[in-house]
């Protein structure tokens, strides 16, 4: 099949083709159709699947006639985060550029100012974050009874960032004739609820099982102890075959002294978290798509919905408190078809997580040289693992900034040899991953818009926002 099947307008056509896609993924077979048809919709699909074109490709369309007015968008998309909402912008700008529709870009962190602007001129597409839109609704800068297409996108992890309740309150504002995409990575029982009540009659689209990892990656345990952790990851960091690199840890006061402790090592690193403005966190992903550095130290803010091309490995520097995260960190390599690698380094006190993780996606990851997990540590008086605490601790940690996951199944692959962690004489180092003074993302041409869509997750797009982002981002 391809999209000139789909039965897409000729302008849409254009655009798709000029972007280098002929052949749409399996979930935008299924839910474009369905789209332009003006059926709701609950699509289950990974990360990295297509979803993103497989309703911005038909609202084009459907939005293509009619007329926008002040204070009332036509359409509603509501992503949990800020980055995910200005790729999703970045989509309407690449693939609706022979249509002449307006959109604003509404998130948090950046002066409400040329927002409202905006809206008062009319759009006929407005992305936003359930929290910057209530703001403005509650100050009558919106009025949504002239929306007839909502999508809520990512529901799992707007679940998981307590912005349920807002997205319920945003629905009852909506009129109740509309059309409504929901996109999920898992429909766990509250999300199962919300479409019961706000969707009407639903296409079901699921392009992968819940919780399966993706097969293009290939996972390692690396069992270490606390005080080794930092000489193990520069042992697999020093790697030739690490080409570029997302390390993730639990907290943001870690990912500040990791990256500075592997700037000190001569290593090309940079930082992205939860405390860190608006403007300095896109800076840093601009940087790392232009290889102007190569290991991104990252807290779980980027864990979701980042399609950058050309990550060759992830670290988990620190075992996952929720082993969702595991899946949806380990999908930022292993995109687009390609072949990536994930290496977890594993304490006493994360064999519960590596066992939780196990569970959810029904396969046991490798073993770094065979070698045994620690022991658990044992259980203080309320239950908890040593110091840890409870998962909740991350919650405070990143005050509701990332979470959650993709799918797919992980081959069984020879253990690649890793070097004794220090003070032990040094054997080979392992075939995995380095990430340091050179080599940037290599590039890649696919024929489907599929697993990365999104121009901002494109290493080869490193120019200056678009207008509609300019005034958004500030």
């Amino acid at each position: 099949m391809s999209f000139a099947d789909l039965g897409l307008s000729d302008e849409l056509m254009r655009a798709v083709t000029e972007a280098g896609y002929s052949e749409p993924t399996p979930i935008q077979a299924s839910a474009i159709p369905s789209v332009l048809m003006m059926r709701d919709i609950i699509g289950i699909a990974q990360t990295g699947t297509g979803k993103t074109a497989s309703f911005v490709l038909p609202m084009i369309d459907i939005l293509a006639h009619g007329r926008s007015r002040a204070r009332m968008p036509r359409s509603l998309i509501l992503e949990p985060t800020r980055e995910l909402a200005a790729q999703v912008a970045e989509n309407f700008e690449k693939y609706g550029r022979y249509h002449k529709l307006s959109m604003a870009l509404l998130i948090g962190g950046v002066s409400m100012g040329d927002q409202v602007k905006a809206l008062e001129k009319g759009v006929d597409v407005l992305i936003a974050t359930p929290g910057r839109l209530m703001d403005l609704f509650g100050r009558g800068n919106i009025l949504l009874t002239g929306c007839s297409l909502l999508v809520i996108d990512e529901a799992d992890r707007m679940l998981d960032m307590g912005f349920i309740p807002d997205i319920e309150e945003i629905c009852t504002k909506l009129p109740a004739q509309r059309q409504t995409l929901l996109f999920s990575a898992t429909m766990p029982p509250p999300i199962k609820k919300l479409a019961d009540k706000f969707l009407s009659n639903p296409k079901t689209i699921e392009v992968a099982r819940p919780a399966t990892t993706n097969i293009n990656i290939t996972q390692w345990v690396v069992p270490v102890s606390s005080s080794k952790k930092r000489d193990r990851l520069t042992d697999l960091l020093e790697n030739p075959e690490v080409k570029t690199a997302i390390i993730f840890c639990n907290r943001k006061t870690t990912v500040r002294d990791l990256n500075k402790a592997l700037k000190r090592d001569g290593f090309r690193a940079g930082e992205i978290h939860g405390d860190m403005e608006q403007s300095e966190r896109i800076a840093e992903l601009d940087r790392f798509k232009a290889g102007e550095i190569n290991i991104l130290v990252a807290s779980d803010v980027a864990a979701r919905g980042l399609d950058i091309k050309g990550v060759s490995h992830v670290f988990n520097f620190d075992a996952p408190w929720h082993p969702d995260d595991y899946v949806h960190r380990i999908g930022r390599t292993g995109r687009a078809g390609a072949t990536g690698v994930a290496y977890t380094l594993v304490t006493a006190e994360d064999a519960e997580n590596i066992a939780n993780i196990e569970k959810l996606t029904g396969q046991k990851i490798n073993r770094v040289n065979g070698e045994a997990l620690p022991e658990a540590a044992p259980r203080d008086g309320d239950g908890r693992r040593g110091a840890r605490g409870k998962a909740k601790d991350k919650g405070r940690d990143e005050r509701r900034d990332d979470r959650r996951p993709a799918k797919a199944e992980s081959p069984a692959r020879e253990a690649p040899p890793v070097r004794e962690a220090r003070p032990a004489p040094k054997a080979p180092s392992p075939p995995a991953p380095p990430a340091r003074r050179d080599a940037a993302p290599p590039a890649r041409a696919d024929a489907r818009l599929d697993y990365d869509p999104n121009p901002v997750g494109d290493a080869n797009w490193h120019g200056p926002f678009p207008d509609f982002l300019r005034f958004a981002l500030g």
